[in-house]
């Protein structure tokens, strides 16, 4: 039995509570990594893990087990990667998942870079306002915005992003330009996004000093961020957006900014990743890279 890869088996059958999207995950058949588990098992003289048909779990023993098993695969993989990194740069595939607009205004953009500096990466990039499940889904990193709730992961803050309330000419012309935000409850057409998980609309949110308007009653909406922008471009309506996805169409005209005396917070964006991952080297550049391209 290899003793190192069936303990990498059963770590991630654990971490995504399913054998086939270990197998999926390790690159391995489904039969492997479960005779790897039964292997392990057998080896230490005790159940690992409860099986039935339609669900898989850890045992007292294999919990106990598991924790330990994690702690060592990353000790062994920070020296491997260590020596490694003497000689050699990282190398290997990612799989990374970004919201749209971050994904196609700002990451595709520079990944050319991070090419150039680590040619020997792969990378997969799931581009999605959804919210994916990490483990379960075998995601190395995700970029999110806003409030983070995943308190077993690692989060890192690496850029706010400004907003910008803005409209297409066209859309002004017909509609009037308005010179506070109550004027887009009198008349006016707003564009905005929702949430696909509940379907609930994200309002428009203006403050100055101690005021503070929210306005959620979008004619158009979109859970996609892409969706949005175009949404604006059409002149469908009035709307808010990343300042730095929309700064080319606010140059050329094709956007005109408005209510400049007004504004609304800066959304954050993270890098979430679990915790036993942080010292995959592919994934360190990654993160590293990142953060150094977008703060």
């Amino acid at each position: 039995m290899n003793q190192l890869l069936a303990m990498r088996a059963f770590v991630r059958v654990v971490e995504t509570g399913s054998f086939s999207r270990a197998a999926d995950q390790l690159a391995l058949p489904r039969s492997t990594v479960s005779k790897l588990v039964t292997d392990l098992e057998r080896h230490l003289g005790s159940k690992l893990m409860h099986r039935t048909t339609r669900a898989v779990a850890a045992t007292s023993d294999g919990l106990e087990y598991f924790s330990h098993a994690m702690r060592l695969i990353a000790e062994l993989d920070t020296v491997d990667n260590a020596l490694r990194g003497k000689t050699l740069k990282p190398s290997g595939h990612l799989r990374i998942d970004a919201p749209a607009s971050f994904a196609n205004c700002l990451l595709i953009p520079a990944l050319a870079d991070f090419h150039r500096e680590y040619p020997g990466i792969t990378l997969a990039l799931g581009i999605s306002d959804r919210t994916v499940n990490i483990v379960g889904e075998g995601v190395d990193c995700v970029i999110r915005a806003g409030r983070l709730d995943e308190m077993a992961m690692i989060g890192r803050t690496f850029v706010e992003l400004d907003y910008v309330t803005c409209a297409a000419p066209a859309y002004l012309e017909r509609m009037g330009t308005p010179a506070s935000p109550l004027d887009l409850q009198a008349g006016h057409v707003q564009a905005g996004y929702f949430f696909a998980a509940t379907g609930k609309a994200a309002p428009l949110v203006f403050e100055r000093g101690t005021q503070r308007y929210e306005m959620a009653s979008c004619s158009f909406s979109t859970n996609e961020g892409n969706g949005l922008l175009e949404m604006l471009r059409a002149g469908l309506g009035i709307g808010q957006h990343f300042r730095r996805c929309v700064q080319p169409y606010l140059d050329s005209g094709e956007l005109l900014p408005l209510l400049p005396d007004w504004s609304r917070a800066p959304m954050p964006l993270h890098l979430v990743y679990p915790p036993n991952r942080h010292r995959n080297a592919r994934l360190k550049v990654f993160v590293d890279w990142v953060i150094r391209t977008f703060a």
